[in-house]
């Protein structure tokens, strides 16, 4: 837990028992204190000062419940932070933007490993294993997750599942979804389509106006423009088609996986410049059976998205 206060340094706060989890030599604050329970030591420092209102992040999520009773327990206000405060990271600085361009190029040698070894007769986890060596290479460590969708007949079934042992056949088709951080810890998340053999007829029909899909978001990710629009604007083509859409379409990315804004059709929060997204819209068949999916991180421009990656988008067999 980090207390900013208005015109104090800030201190960052661990839980006693967190002593020796991760070097405390790489935080940018100094004031560092080790707490039997945070919440507690905050709401006298609180107290203390004759604080009359306290901001917190995370209290719907993430904040244990033993911190939030301590803290409740205060005779200050505790007012929500979380849309200010996420609104106010989402827009990333030169310095953060580079740093998720390193993330992006390992991502892609990750791709290309996986790519190198793919084949049909290999398992999924197979396949996917040397993507995950590079991803240690480039200092992910265990920020990561790395999961799959994929079928039989030239289809992928629409539920996500980590790749096992099952063994890839000719006309299986793969859409691993690559999830990581680089160096500094900035997320990006990136996918491609992968095939031995041949799609199906209705996959097909999936590939020919996917790509028209992500460009046309890709054209709404601007400077003042909604995320509802960013969803719509893929989300009419795919409709028009006679498909729906499954897992969530977008959302802010960045320290966190998933940030707000979310990219979707209730989402009104308006872009600025600078925002780095994740978009993946899934397209599933109407009986719910098969889908395609694919993720680009991208930058949101002045007047138009910048995609982060130059990996083309189609289906790849494996001998790219």
């Amino acid at each position: 837990m980090v207390l900013l206060p208005l015109e104090e340094e800030p201190t960052l706060l661990f839980p006693s028992e967190a002593r020796w989890i991760g070097d405390k030599k790489k935080p940018w604050i100094r004031d560092h204190v080790w707490a039997d329970l945070p919440g507690d030591w905050i709401r006298k420092r609180v107290e203390t000062r004759g604080w009359k209102r306290l901001g917190i992040y995370g209290r719907d999520h993430v904040l244990a419940v033993r911190d939030h009773a301590a803290l409740a327990a205060g005779a200050f206000q505790l007012v929500p932070f979380d849309v200010a405060f996420d609104m106010a990271r989402a827009v990333k600085s030169e310095e953060e933007l580079a740093e998720v361009r390193n993330s992006m190029a390992i991502i892609e040698r990750g791709f290309q490993a996986l790519l190198e070894a793919f084949e049909p007769g290999k398992t999924e986890a197979e396949i996917m294993a040397p993507a995950v060596q590079r991803f240690f290479e480039g200092n992910a460590g265990p920020r990561m997750m790395n999961i799959i969708l994929s079928g039989r007949n030239g289809e992928a079934e629409p539920h996500f599942k980590v790749p096992t042992d099952r063994v890839v056949g000719q006309d299986d088709l793969l859409l691993y979804s690559l999830e990581i951080t680089g160096r500094a810890g900035y997320w990006v998340e990136f996918s491609r389509a992968l095939i031995g053999g041949k799609v199906s007829p209705r996959t097909q029909e999936m590939i020919d106006f996917y790509p028209d899909a992500m460009e046309a978001a890709r054209l709404r990710m601007r400077e003042g423009e909604s995320a509802a629009n960013v969803h719509r604007a893929a989300a009419e083509i795919i409709e028009k088609r006679g498909f729906g859409l499954g897992h969530l379409t977008g959302h802010s990315i960045g320290l966190t996986m998933i940030e707000y804004p979310s990219i979707g059709a209730a989402s009104n929060a308006e872009l600025r410049e600078n925002m780095v997204l994740s978009f993946h819209p899934q397209v599933v068949t109407e009986d719910g059976q098969a889908c395609l999916y694919t993720q680009d991180t991208f930058r949101v421009g002045k007047n138009e998205g910048e995609n982060l990656s130059k990996v083309p988008w189609k289906i790849y067999r494996g001998q790219e």
